[in-house]
């Protein structure tokens, strides 16, 4: 699942956490929205996991292990957290060579840090990195999503109470979820990642 990124869209939405935003020299502020309710992506009825990702998982085990602490919801995204984000989605983004994967399933073959991938393996990287980092598991959840084309494309979306934000392969900025110009399909339940949740929505 890759696609030559489109227009990039900047998300721009107002801070509450006290009222001043965050914004180091040469950093991106970081996106806080007051409007929690236009901040998180609500989740539908359990659906299974793509079977790509259930290969993945063979693969990977330690990344898709039962991990505890899945209580405490959306983590709070502090200054640290924030540049964590900045520095992973970079980071990943520039290291993987995109290869478009032309053999569809036949081809699919998540990889955690390869020199050349598609937007899956953007994605489990940036998840691998956070948890190193001792992200909770719970707040890391990859998502499936349609761009323009009708391709599908993962995406990493991540859970703060500040709103749920997109680490995506195909833009440099991270943004609110319901800003991405995507449809979504399915996320990983935060409670449970061998289940996956339905996603009726769409973004800007």
């Amino acid at each position: 699942m890759y696609r030559v990124s489109g227009s990039v869209l900047v998300v721009a939405v107002a801070m509450m956490a006290g009222g001043t935003p965050w914004a180091g020299a040469g950093r991106l502020a970081m996106p806080i929205t007051s409007q929690a309710a236009l901040g998180r992506i609500e989740l539908g009825r359990p659906t299974l996991p793509p079977l790509t990702y259930t290969m993945f998982c063979l693969r990977y085990e330690a990344e898709c292990r039962s991990r505890r602490g899945f209580r405490g919801g959306p983590v709070r995204l502090t200054e640290e957290r924030w540049a964590d984000l900045l520095e992973v989605n970079r980071a990943v983004n520039l290291a993987i060579v995109p290869v478009p994967n032309d053999l569809g399933l036949a081809g699919e073959a998540w990889s955690v840090n390869p020199d050349r991938g598609d937007c899956n393996d953007y994605a489990v990287s940036k998840r691998h990195e956070l948890l190193r980092r001792g992200w909770p598991a719970r707040a890391l959840l990859l998502s499936e999503v349609i761009v323009s084309s009708g391709e599908h494309h993962l995406v990493l979306l991540v859970r703060t109470r500040s709103g749920d934000l997109v680490l995506d392969n195909l833009a440099p900025e991270i943004k609110l979820w319901s800003r991405v110009p995507y449809r979504w399909l399915r996320v990983q339940m935060p409670s449970s990642h061998q289940l996956w949740a339905t996603i009726d929505g769409k973004g800007a």
